[in-house]
């Protein structure tokens, strides 16, 4: 059975930082896509940032050059590293991963809440 529980979420002032874990049991994330989404109130889920499994990234220009997505294949813990948050950035960011039969498994997720 294949968990994922997300971490680290929390209230911060805008400029400030938070790191976010996404930790798994029942699949390996160093051989699968993980990504990052997060959804505000209102809105759509929308994706974040994803790695996959050689370690490749992408971003959305919303976070490019703020966020970091990293990985501890050995935690089997995908991270993700945010860097001056602004009040845009307050969602529930939820973490993904996507098997070789491309199936996904997503966590429960954390709440950001990112103050003026």
């Amino acid at each position: 059975q294949v968990q994922l529980v997300e971490s680290g979420g929390g209230w911060v002032q805008a400029g400030g930082s938070l790191r976010l874990s996404c930790a798994a049991s029942g699949i390996i994330f160093g051989i699968n896509t993980v990504a990052w989404y997060r959804q505000a109130p209102g809105k759509q889920r929308e994706l974040v940032t994803a790695i996959s499994s050689g370690g490749i990234t992408n971003y959305s220009d919303s976070v490019k050059g703020r966020f970091t997505i990293s990985r501890d294949n050995a935690k089997n813990t995908v991270y993700l590293q945010m860097n001056s948050l602004k009040p845009e950035d307050t969602a529930v960011y939820y973490c993904k991963v996507t098997n070789r039969l491309f199936r996904d498994y997503w966590g429960q997720g954390t709440q950001v809440t990112v103050s003026s």
